[in-house]
């Protein structure tokens, strides 16, 4: 897990953003959502429209009896700030030693700085998998736990798993990889297309989704 490339990292940040011009969809109607960190616009169930197409072909993808379950898409970047500095905060209060340099990297394990984020680009969706009844199925921890929380156990290759949340993770990081998503390795659930992480790691020159609103 040392070797994961952070978002914040500039490697990441220095990729150039080509934007498409693709809308934002709701997902709404088209895969299952949970209401968990819905706001009052809706803004957590949109997607670009790349993303969603492969979303769907994704959900085609799984074993009989799974559900893809969106919790959140697009983030407005007020929204994504606060969630950043919030972290950050708590951080600096239990790592009082930490440099700003550190605080900012360590931050970013469980959320992106605003101007590189993903979900303020209709870029990234948190999700988890479901049964047909709608029941969440074991994935090693709660969706959006942070390292504090999970002892780690959050990182998408984390040791220490039961072999039921290793295998659910593995279905779908299979489906998702498959229909053309990367994940971010210190989030299970964090998976993105066109932002600028998924050209970092698919080594394409450039992102095609940049920062958008609803």
């Amino acid at each position: 897990m040392r070797d994961i490339v952070l978002i914040s990292d500039a490697r990441v940040a220095s990729i150039p953003v080509e934007e498409s011009g693709e809308p934002l969809i709701d997902v709404r109607g088209r895969l299952e959502t949970d209401r968990r960190l819905a706001d009052a616009e809706g803004a957590f169930a949109h997607l670009r429209l790349g993303l969603l197409d492969r979303l769907e072909k994704a959900q085609a993808q799984l074993p009989g009896g799974y559900r893809l379950l969106v919790v959140e898409g697009y983030r407005p970047p007020a929204t994504q700030k606060k969630i950043f500095d919030d972290y950050s905060a708590e951080l600096r209060a239990t790592f009082p030693e930490m440099s700003p340099a550190e605080l900012r990297s360590a931050a970013s394990r469980y959320v992106s700085p605003v101007e590189i984020a993903p979900h303020t680009a209709g870029a990234a969706v948190d999700l988890t998998l479901s049964a047909e009844d709608g029941t969440e199925l074991d994935m090693g921890t709660p969706l959006n736990a942070t390292p504090e929380q999970s002892g780690g156990a959050c990182y998408t290759e984390a040791p220490g798993l039961s072999a039921e949340a290793r295998h659910h993770r593995r279905i779908l990081g299979t489906a998702l990889e498959t229909a053309g998503l990367v994940n971010y390795p210190t989030e299970w659930w964090h998976w993105s297309y066109g932002d600028r992480y998924w050209a970092m790691t698919t080594g394409v020159p450039c992102a095609v989704y940049g920062p958008v609103s609803v």
